[in-house]
């Protein structure tokens, strides 16, 4: 039997790294390495989710003052402190590091804050020159932010640069129309920025319930976003005295939401600078539209790729997908026997969470000799804008496309802000199969959606019906009573 420095050497300290790493060393008594090339945490820990959900806790301190005037509270909004909240934010992300980093050395796992990339399938090399042997090699890279391929794209940002800001620009230019794009526009809106955000498609939130998605986009609107769909960037560049067109403001959006031209411009990489947000000077843009603007900064939220690339894997004949993903089986093994891969890296399922699930199966079935593969079907998400999705199963569209279905949904203005005289409006939606009265989707548009959907995504896991939500009682007053309480169908389809 071959002898090796390690049972398992894991490339990549994030979530789900991490996770599959300290449990083969803690519970599995496996000889564990892993190698990092940034800071331990990885995209979620480090410039993702967690620092974006603090943002999104800054960005809605700002609404408090007008809402408690009208609950009799004599309030005043003061401004919000970039530097304060930045050397906060950062000070927490390090406290988390140290965990991630504490995790791993009380479980046994040897790390090397180094680069790695496979010389064979059983041999890992460093950029530190080491060379290490591990029976078992898991990947577990992650996904990188992207920029379209035109001219000075390194004069914007991308998602890991708003982190590292100095300061918050006045206005911005978001392009884009995921998730990721659409909870930043919120944020740096919520923060005081001036945000336009520009979407190639006709609509948000592609993949996501149409219903659902329509009021993301008309609340994003009220609130002062200039959102304009339909438009994409075609130009940008340093801006000179020649550029005279104005910030847009928000009174444009109705410009933008009846502007629906599809460009079909495809995105990639190109190179950019370290740190591109760190450059001076507003910068020109024009769109399709043929409008031309001045921003601060332009923030390109276009997609994100697996991390993939110069990490020898093609060369020891792992498959590769068109968008970089290493392609694996159901157990997340690649096409080398040793070599397995989970998380962002795979583009299954781009999520926290199921990151780790599959860094807990890949151990279960490597190193605890139980065959086990992650369940990708009903995974209940949120998208973090204002006000909040959360959605778990199908969409209405996709129900319809393979079943006849009855809709449940409601909008309402709830309690809270209705009394405060502002217009939101929530969404609680429920998608049931005629035939078997199964919930096969449930989309809510509410404050605090994320904490909702986690426990209605149980129910659905399990199989529940309508007349199974119908026999619950109901908590009153409460805006997630209506899951409950709906017993007409809006509409079959």
């Amino acid at each position: 039997m071959a002898d090796y420095d390690y049972d398992l050497f894991v490339i990549g300290g994030g979530s789900g790294g991490v996770r599959a790493a300290r449990v083969a060393a803690g519970e599995a008594g496996a000889r564990v390495a892993l190698a990092e090339e940034d800071r331990y945490g990885g995209t979620c820990v480090i410039r993702g989710c967690v620092p974006k959900k603090l943002m999104v806790f800054a960005s809605e301190f700002g609404e408090l003052a007008e809402v408690g005037s009208a609950y009799g509270w004599n309030m005043t909004a003061g401004s919000f402190d970039w530097p304060a909240f930045r050397s906060h934010l950062n000070a927490e992300l390090d406290r988390l590091e140290g965990v991630y980093r504490s995790l791993l050395k009380n479980s046994g796992v040897e790390t090397f804050d180094a680069r790695a990339k496979l010389k064979d399938k059983h041999t890992v090399e460093l950029s530190t020159g080491e060379t290490k042997t591990a029976k078992t090699i898991l990947v577990a890279t992650g996904g990188r932010p992207v920029r379209p391929s035109i001219p000075n794209a390194d004069l914007g940002i991308v998602s890991d640069d708003i982190f590292h800001l100095e300061k918050l620009p006045k206005s911005i230019l978001i392009i884009g129309g995921g998730y990721i794009a659409c909870e930043f526009a919120c944020i740096l809106h919520g923060l005081g920025v001036e945000v336009t955000q520009y979407y190639r498609g006709a609509q948000i939130l592609r993949g996501f319930d149409d219903e659902a998605r329509g009021l993301i986009a008309e609340s994003m609107r009220d609130r002062g976003i200039n959102l304009h769909t339909g438009t994409n960037i075609v130009q940008m560049g340093p801006a000179s005295d020649d550029h005279s067109a104005a910030v847009p403001t928000a009174s444009d959006a109705a410009m933008g939401a009846s502007a629906q031209q599809e460009n079909v411009m495809a995105y990639g990489g190109v190179a950019a600078k370290e740190r591109p947000g760190d450059r001076s000077g507003p910068i020109w843009v024009k769109s399709t539209t043929g409008r031309e603007c001045v921003f601060d900064m332009v923030l390109f939220a276009t997609g994100r790729d697996p991390n993939s690339t110069d990490m020898g894997l093609e060369e020891i004949g792992i498959d590769i997908g068109r968008r970089g993903e290493i392609v694996v089986d159901e157990y997340s093994k690649t096409a080398a026997d040793s070599v397995y891969a989970i998380g962002d890296v795979t583009n299954r399922v781009n999520l926290t969470p199921v990151a780790i699930r599959e860094g807990m199966a890949f151990v279960e079935t490597v190193f605890k000799d139980n065959p086990t593969a992650v369940d990708h079907d009903l995974i209940p998400s949120a998208v973090f804008t204002q006000p909040e999705m959360g959605t778990v199963g199908l969409s209405e569209e996709d129900a319809r496309e393979q079943e006849e279905v009855e809709v449940y949904c409601t909008s309402f203005r709830p309690m809270k802000t209705a009394f405060a005289g502002k217009s939101d409006r929530v969404l609680m939606k429920l998608v049931v199969s005629k035939a078997s009265r199964k919930v096969l989707g449930c989309h809510i548009v509410a404050p605090d959606a994320g904490e909702m959907i986690q426990l209605a995504g149980v129910a659905i896991k399990m199989g529940a019906t309508k007349e199974d939500f119908d026999r619950t009682v109901a908590v009153h007053p409460t805006m997630s009573e209506e899951i409950v309480t709906m017993r007409t169908p809006m509409r079959t389809a």
